[in-house]
């Protein structure tokens, strides 16, 4: 009993040295990104401005949506908004819509027949919970458009 007691008290200790080796390690050496941050500093202290690595490449980078005007979905089914089925208002579709949610946050409907309207009680969150990955991006609101099938 007093021998586990022993072999268990041994091996904390050689584990609290082989720790203590580690940390007296690390404090020795300066670590990669402390090299990074110490040249930064260096070169703003010059006077010139810091370059940060370009990563990823500029070509593989998709867009942030402070980049584009306004993002669009297709909505196939009937739109249920507050519990009720949605009609356009000039043409009376509740069907297939392309919902618009654009920079400034607002949402907006167009119906197959062309018309659209903003919709207050649609705001981003309901876009974001509903819109799946964006799988384009389109020049112009024409191509997002023939794109989507309107």
């Amino acid at each position: 009993m007093f021998r586990r007691r022993a072999r268990a008290d041994r091996e904390f200790r050689e584990d609290q040295r082989e720790s203590l080796a580690l940390l007296q390690m690390h404090e020795r050496g300066p670590l990669p990104f402390d090299a990074v941050q110490a040249e930064a500093a260096v070169s703003a202290g010059a006077g010139s401005e810091a370059v940060v690595p370009d990563f990823p490449p500029g070509g593989l980078r998709a867009p942030s949506r402070q980049d584009v005007e306004g993002m669009m979905m297709r909505w196939m089914q009937p739109l249920v908004i507050d519990g009720e089925v949605y009609a356009c208002p000039t043409c009376g579709l509740y069907r297939d819509w392309i919902v618009f949610c654009l920079c400034d946050d607002s949402v907006w409907l167009r119906c197959r027949a062309g018309h659209q309207v903003r919709e207050p009680r649609l705001d981003v969150a309901w876009y974001n919970r509903n819109s799946g990955p964006v799988d384009h991006w389109h020049p112009t609101f024409e191509d997002g458009l023939r794109h989507l099938g309107h």
